[in-house]
């Protein structure tokens, strides 16, 4: 490979690794043409698998700041660069290893941080983020409802004091008018009275 190809494939492979939020190494010794498309068919929603140079995929790595990888370049390489949800992309490769017991995942870096072989096992494991933030949108809706049942009860029971008020004044008629009826004979007769007194 001529001098100039080597440095554009050093810098296409650092703006992979910058431009990746996870990288996992695998590596897929006996594994044929038409299985390694597969796998890459698998991750395309979530990364990009791309079979790699040792000596190159090391002086990208290093030039991107990656050491997860050191001491690991060795034998037929490839990288899943992650973009998407690196735990699906985890579950695929796991996926696919149990299918296809050649492909070995030897490691992988996730924000920067190492991961080994085991902690990617772990990593596929977990709930993808859609699950996590349909969960979480779920409990948040429930605790929504909750806030406005609890707000809502005491305008509920005030409108039903002011029914119930408002039913029993229909059924029962004014009260205040039937009190005054009395009061206005009595200052009738009071008033007979006064003027009968004047005539004698």
């Amino acid at each position: 490979m001529a001098k100039s190809d080597k440095n554009a494939a050093i810098a296409e492979l650092t703006d992979k690794f910058r431009e990746s939020g996870a990288a996992v190494l695998t590596e897929y010794r006996g594994l044929t043409v038409a299985q390694l498309t597969n796998l890459r068919n698998e991750l395309r929603e979530h990364a990009t698998y791309a079979v790699v140079k040792n000596t190159l995929t090391e002086r990208a790595a290093a030039e991107a700041g990656v050491t997860a990888f050191d001491g690991q370049l060795v034998g037929p390489s490839a990288i899943a660069f992650v973009t998407g949800d690196p735990v699906e992309a985890a579950k695929k490769l796991r996926d696919f290893s149990k299918a296809n017991p050649l492909l070995v995942i030897k490691g992988g870096v996730l924000d920067g941080k190492p991961l080994s072989a085991e902690e990617i096992t772990k990593l596929a494991s977990l709930e993808s983020r859609e699950v996590l933030l349909a969960k979480l949108a779920g409990a948040m809706n429930a605790s929504l409802s909750k806030a406005v049942y609890l707000f809502a009860a005491p305008l509920s029971q005030a409108a039903r004091a002011v029914d119930a008020l408002r039913a029993k004044v229909e059924t029962e008629g004014p009260a205040a008018p039937a009190a005054e009826a009395p009061a206005a004979a009595d200052a009738d007769s009071t008033t007979d009275v006064a003027e009968g007194g004047d005539e004698s």
